[in-house]
C-alpha cells in the first residue's frame, strides 16, 4: 500500500514539474507576444478588440500576465511540496 501510494505521488510531482515547465514556456511565449504588439501597435489588433485605447490594452495584459506569473509561482510550491513528500515517502517505504 505504502509502495503504491509513494509512486502516486512521485508521479503526480513528475506531472506538475512538467506542467510547470510548459507554463514556464507559455508564459514566456505570452511575454515575447506582448513586447511584440506592444511595440508594433498594429491597427488591426485594436479593430479586432473595439474602441479601446492602447494604454488600456497595455495594463489589461500586464495585469493578466501578472495573475498567470502568481499562478506558476504557485503552482511551483505545490510541485515542490509534492516532490519533497515523495522524498520522505520513498525513504520511509525502504
Amino acid at each position: 500500500m505504502n509502495d503504491v501510494f509513494h509512486r502516486r505521488v512521485r508521479g503526480a510531482a513528475i506531472a506538475g514539474w512538467w506542467t510547470l515547465l510548459i507554463a514556464a514556456g507559455y508564459l514566456t511565449l505570452v511575454w515575447i507576444v506582448f513586447l511584440v504588439m506592444n511595440s508594433a501597435r498594429p491597427a488591426w489588433y485594436q479593430a479586432l478588440l473595439g474602441p479601446v485605447s492602447w494604454d488600456a490594452l497595455q495594463n489589461v495584459a500586464l495585469w493578466a500576465i501578472a495573475v498567470l506569473k502568481i499562478c506558476i509561482w504557485l503552482m511551483a510550491l505545490a510541485v515542490v511540496w509534492l516532490t519533497l513528500w515523495a522524498r520522505q515517502l520513498g525513504k520511509l517505504a525502504s
